[in-house]
């Protein structure tokens, strides 16, 4: 997938994590323009974001079944299942503004995007970002995962994490859009041992899905 580094995140005492594809949004293009007016959006083309209420989620998007490996260790073969698709999308009121425009705006506002430049449209450094990307799909939940070491009760996870924020495009002619978006930033894998505590919220909530009542893995946090 298209775009800038991701970061990497490994979660509970036999994590193993990678980083994927992330974003997309619903829409849209970015189009042209002149007289400061996109012709094919609506929205000038001069104007500036105003963000508020951005928050960053973890959302746990797969989870398998517990698997026990003994002493030998193992790999892990059952699958994960769904149960959550996170899905991007753009909603504005106003006149109408190119989603990629403002996902390049979210993505500056969260520090997923280096650029200088004011609005994507501008951005002429040869980048393309896949935070910004209309048509991307929901992250795999295919872990890839290894081999692992030791015995243990297993389960294997995956989620992402979920952008939010409302924003304000407001141009110098005074006409102005407002509307909320939402999209995710990175993808998150790992796995977990039942028989131990486990310190991230993604993790113990796959374990609270998967393994036995009163594990420690569930019972932690």
């Amino acid at each position: 997938m298209r775009g800038t580094g991701r970061r990497i995140r490994v979660a509970g005492p036999a994590a193993v994590a990678l980083a994927a594809v992330l974003t997309a949004c619903t829409g849209g293009g970015d189009g042209g323009g002149d007289g400061g007016r996109d012709a094919r959006a609506g929205a000038c083309t001069d104007g500036t974001f105003t963000w508020s209420g951005v928050t960053q989620t973890d959302r746990l998007t797969g989870v398998s079944a517990s698997e026990r490996l003994g002493a030998g260790g193992g790999v892990l073969k059952n699958p994960l299942r769904r149960v959550y698709t996170p899905r991007v999308s753009v909603r504005a009121e106003g006149p109408a503004i190119s989603p990629a425009e403002v996902l390049f705006s979210l993505g500056k506002r969260i520090g997923e995007i280096d650029s200088t430049a004011a609005t994507l449209a501008a951005d002429d450094s040869g980048t393309t970002y896949a935070f910004t990307d209309a048509h991307a799909e929901a992250p795999s939940l295919d872990a890839g995962f290894t081999g692992l070491d030791g015995a243990g009760d297993f389960v294997a996870y995956a989620g992402v994490r979920e952008v939010t924020g409302t924003f304000r495009h407001s141009c110098p002619d005074g006409a102005s859009s407002t509307g909320r978006a939402r999209s995710w930033k990175v993808d998150l894998n790992g796995v977990l041992d039942c028989d131990d505590a486990v310190d991230e919220a993604l993790a113990r909530q796959a374990a609270r899905l998967s393994c036995e009542a009163g594990a420690a893995a569930a019972k932690s946090g």
